[in-house]
């Protein structure tokens, strides 16, 4: 279960705050029993049921865990020249190897400050946000008094997958108290899943209390770390999710040379083979299982992968109709996940049946999947003002805010607009991006008699074709025709017509006006000041 913003439903605002849990706190108050550690006042333990009940309390785990307050900065997507008011949020994080913390990265991400609170103590200490990978929710934090580490060890963590049915010990600072939390439970699940869109990887369930503040929490199986606490199911008793360390050290080793790079994955629009008719039309032997790839992710000649392709194997891993893999006994998963497991520079090798002929195959793999519609990844919106109009990039932030308002998304499904038509498309040379009006017009003469144009997708500029932001400003800066006039990509709607001289000369009043600090950001600036070599004239 995810917020509007697309950030897990597991960190904690304070006063402030209106998204993640602060609509659902005043349910969650005292959900939790608040757990006082050894020393501090003896240990009470909120149970999760009878099975995890007996399980020890490993001692001294408790110093590894800390407390993560954040101020964040969140962008506007409706306002893309400013940010939203400071949020102040608080989540967990737990001590690992090399004077580090980790948590999630959704408690960190946009944050302006941040700071660490070991358990009982009463001091906060800054900190700096060494790496952040939003699509696995992870992120690693370094201390400015490196002294902290003396009296606060790490956690060891586990190298395998627990079994279904351990025990589990969740630990974090939930809301309903300011102590150190522990949850006990079990292990219920272990599935390959969606994170945030496009990142795919190992997900457990646990049964284990996990609720706002429990964000970057350990949870714990025997006296070693399992995993990362970073989500719970909405509206449903006790299912909580944390990222398996097999996760957590892919990337630990991606980060080691000081950049995320991202997971490798394949893309590929696939379907499963259950159907009789499907297998009879593809003529495979009974014996033949596997899945059919309904549409490769590339279509060049020299693709691995065809339509109608049966990939029977990933390695030397055999994959059943449904597309499942055995792993780790009678654990049943997605063989995507063997993706993370085999791949070697950026490939990985699959045995396919193509017109009853098996041939091996080596598949390259995609570290960043392009998307029409992006993920910010932390950054904030490119953005261009021109006279009472304000045009950004699409994002799946800005389309987020939309399907808030179900509503607004019916009426641009019925109007075609690509934000709904082309939500999971890819980028191409005619359309790198979709450029949309972000927000309601500035107060205007020029505006009069004009509906609100927000959220519509530029099509044109004096019949000249959209296909970027960077497009649009060009085309706008170079533009000498009398009049300027926007028509959008829409099956209704109006069309935009003002006076080109009118617009430039009101643009610098509305700014001030508005109290607007720049016309554009310092991408899209350089590019209305001439600064993007290497482009033509008019953006064609």
């Amino acid at each position: 279960m995810v917020s509007v913003l697309g950030f897990p439903r597991c960190c904690q605002f304070d006063g402030r705050g209106r998204g993640c849990q602060n609509r659902a706190m005043t349910k969650m108050k005292l959900l939790l029993m608040t757990v006082v550690l050894a020393g501090l006042g003896g240990i009470t333990v909120a149970n999760a049921g009878d099975a995890a009940a007996s399980a020890p309390i490993p001692a001294n785990l408790g110093n590894a865990v800390v407390k993560v307050f954040a101020t964040l900065r969140l962008p506007d997507p409706y306002k893309p020249w400013t940010k939203q008011a400071p949020q102040d949020i608080t989540a967990s994080g737990v001590i690992i190897e090399g004077h580090r913390i980790l948590t999630n990265a959704h408690a960190v991400l946009y944050a302006s400050q941040v700071q660490i609170q070991g358990a009982g103590a009463g001091d906060k200490i800054s900190a700096t946000v060494e790496a952040v990978a939003p699509g696995i929710d992870l992120a690693v934090l370094k201390l400015d008094e490196d002294s902290f580490f003396a009296s606060h060890a790490p956690i060891a963590r586990a190298s395998e997958l627990p079994q279904i049915k351990d025990a589990v010990l969740a630990y974090g600072f939930p809301t309903g108290g300011t102590s150190l939390s522990i949850t006990k439970g079990i292990v219920s699940r272990i599935e390959y899943v969606a994170y945030n869109y496009p990142t795919s990887g190992l997900r457990i369930q646990i049964d284990a209390a996990i609720n706002a503040g429990n964000s970057g929490g350990p949870a714990v199986a025997g006296d070693k770390m399992i995993g990362l606490a970073f989500s719970r199911l909405g509206d449903a008793q006790n299912i909580g999710y944390i990222i398996p360390n097999e996760e957590i050290e892919i990337f630990l080793r991606d980060i080691a040379d000081g950049h995320y790079d991202g997971k490798p994955a394949m893309f590929d629009d696939l379907q499963t083979l259950e159907n009789p008719a499907l297998r009879s039309f593809l003529k495979l032997d009974k014996v033949v299982s596997g899945i059919v790839v309904h549409e490769p992710y590339e279509e060049n000649a020299g693709y691995p992968l065809k339509e109608w392709d049966v990939i029977t194997r990933i390695g030397d891993t055999p994959i059943d109709d449904q597309g499942m893999v055995s792993v780790a006994g009678d654990l049943r998963i997605s063989f995507r996940y063997m993706v993370q497991k085999i791949a070697r520079d950026n490939h990985v090798p699959l045995t396919i049946v193509r017109g009853g002929k098996t041939l091996n195959v080596s598949l390259p793999l995609v570290v960043e999947k392009p998307q029409l519609v992006p993920d910010l990844h932390g950054q904030y919106p490119s953005y261009f003002i021109y006279g009472p109009l304000v045009f950004s990039k699409a994002s799946a932030l800005f389309t987020a805010f939309l399907n808030n308002n179900a509503p607004l998304m019916g009426v641009f499904g019925y109007m075609g607009s690509p934000l709904v038509t082309e939500r999971g498309a890819m980028p191409s040379p005619a359309r790198e991006e979709l450029v949309v009006v972000a927000s309601p017009f500035f107060p205007s003469r020029l505006a009069e008699g004009y509906s609100n144009p927000t959220a519509m997708v530029v099509a044109t500029i004096n019949g000249v074709h959209i296909s970027s932001l960077a497009q649009l400003v060009r085309v706008l800066r170079d533009l000498k025709d009398e009049n300027v006039v926007f028509e959008f990509d829409s099956r209704s709607g109006e069309a935009l017509v003002f006076p080109r001289a009118q617009m430039v000369a009101a643009t610098e009043e509305i700014l001030t006006d508005n109290g607007v600090r720049a016309q554009g950001s310092p991408d899209m600036l350089a590019v209305w000041q001439g600064k993007d070599p290497g482009k033509t004239k008019g953006g064609k």
